[in-house]
């Protein structure tokens, strides 16, 4: 899965989705009830009720894309959490898509530098 990057915002859409709804519905899901920018390139996350399927969608230069994954034996460490969304990074991302659950894995925290004046 290479359509995002380091920089890339990841969103999680909390809770059921229910999985018949493509590009308008989960589209709207953001726009409406989330009050979040669908046109922005960011990548919203959603998951059925069994943790079996997860769709992601996206907006990429002139048009929507959606990416679906469905495990056949497995769940996704869907996070219980009681918010609507969750905000992720890239790699906690790829984590949960490898089966692995975002919110326990912890490397090292991110090191930022500055420069005297």
């Amino acid at each position: 899965m290479n359509f995002f990057d380091s920089q890339t915002r990841v969103w999680l859409v909390l809770g059921v989705t229910d999985m018949r709804k493509a590009i308008n519905g989960l589209s709207m899901i953001v726009a409406d009830h989330l009050e979040l920018d669908v046109f922005s390139g960011q990548l919203f996350v959603f998951c059925n009720r069994t943790r079996s399927i997860i769709k992601i969608l996206y907006w990429d230069h002139n048009g929507f894309c959606l990416w679906q994954k469905r495990l056949e034996k497995h769940l996704f460490s869907w996070p219980e959490s009681e918010g609507e969304v969750m905000e992720l990074g890239s790699r906690e991302l790829k984590w949960l898509l490898d089966g692995l659950d975002p919110l326990q894995a912890q490397g090292h925290p991110r090191l930022g530098y500055s420069t005297l004046n």
